[in-house]
């Protein structure tokens, strides 16, 4: 593997307790973990020091394909890949496939991606599994392909800019579990992970379970679903209408967002407290008015930017890290002030970027 010998230094282990990620004038340097061996979350893991390149040798036309656009979590994403590619001086077009359940329709943009001319291409994938027969033939023709938040499965991959969603889930279930140790008393939950088969909902879904067992957290239910806010909604009024002595309503961002103003007009605020297992500005705004308990945040904005970099070290033969990601951190009501929201969210009133020229 590759190893970035320069822009980068060896840092102590990141405390348990929040630290907010040290800016410079721009973005950097920032701490991060790579994973060695690459590509196994199960990996030791190194804290280092990320320091990106100052700018691209040429202008490189880089191809993004993400899921969707239809959350703020990706808004996020889009901000950090095109503003690192305007920082860099490269190209870049951004596709979106709709949802999860399109992922024939992510085969086919990727592959017009390629058609098209694109130097490297970065992937926040709908299926773990199901891209890996287009991301071998990408490789085949020597086109760098990153592997951004989301995860995929295939041993071709040139790098990974992402974090565990294992870990994210378990810090989530982790925090809820302190709150309610084995002996202080059962309270039922409600879990929402995201759609069936994409590979962070997976892993987000061990963690969680993995981290509240032994603890008084009944799960009651699990449900899965596209993170669309209308169908998370539903889930969310069919669970409430079958458990009415609910304590918790747990998941995605959408999940949190999209139970708030449900809570509300059954007048169940006070009894049903809501958690994510990943960080949006809707999050931000539940965690700022006492809505939403707890959440990780994953630092989505730095990956975006990290992916974005790796792509241009490997375009033009610069060391480079196989597998890394911001450390993560829970944001809670106690130190929500600490938390510098420029890793992790869009600045108010960004609209996507689909080209950068």
């Amino acid at each position: 593997m590759k190893r970035l010998t320069y822009g980068l230094m060896a840092t102590a282990v990141v405390a348990a307790a929040i630290t907010a990620p040290a800016f410079a004038a721009d973005w950097f340097p920032v701490q991060v973990q790579v994973w060695e061996p690459a590509f196994d979350m199960n990996s030791p893991r190194r804290d280092i020091n990320y320091t990106p390149l100052e700018k691209a040798a040429k202008p490189w036309d880089l191809c993004v394909s993400f899921p969707h656009m239809k959350d703020a979590y990706w808004l996020g994403v889009d901000y950090g890949v095109t503003e690192e590619a305007k920082r860099l001086g490269v190209k870049m077009q951004v596709v979106e496939a709709g949802g999860y359940t399109e992922l024939n329709k992510q085969i086919s943009q990727l592959e017009d991606c390629v058609a098209s001319g694109a130097d490297a291409v970065i992937i926040g994938a709908i299926s773990a599994d199901g891209l890996n027969n287009v991301i071998k033939e990408i490789r085949a023709k020597n086109i760098p392909v990153i592997d951004v938040i989301n995860g995929i499965s295939s041993p071709e991959l040139t790098a990974k800019s992402l974090v565990s969603f294992g870990e994210m889930g378990a810090k989530t279930g982790e925090y809820l579990a302190k709150q309610h140790p084995a002996g202080s008393g059962k309270v039922k939950v409600a879990w929402f992970p995201g759609p069936s088969g994409a590979g962070w909902v997976e892993a987000g879904n061990s963690g969680f379970t993995g981290a509240i067992a032994g603890s008084d957290i009944e799960l009651v239910e699990t449900k899965y679903g596209d993170t669309g806010k209308e169908v998370q909604a539903k889930l969310v009024e069919d669970t409430l209408e079958a458990h009415p002595d609910l304590a918790y309503v747990v998941g995605t961002a959408v999940t949190a967002e999209a139970a708030i103003p449900i809570l509300r007009s059954r007048d169940l605020t006070g009894q049903v407290k809501v958690a994510s297992y990943y960080f949006t500005p809707g999050v931000e705004q539940g965690l700022r008015r006492g809505q939403i308990v707890a959440a990780p945040t994953d630092s989505t904005v730095l990956q975006g930017r990290i992916a974005v970099d790796i792509a241009v070290r490997a375009l033009e033969g610069k060391p480079y890290e196989k597998h890394v990601g911001p450390a993560l951190y829970v944001v809670d009501g106690d130190n929500l002030k600490d938390f510098d929201a420029s890793s992790t969210l869009a600045p108010k009133g960004f609209s996507p970027i689909f080209t950068v020229e």
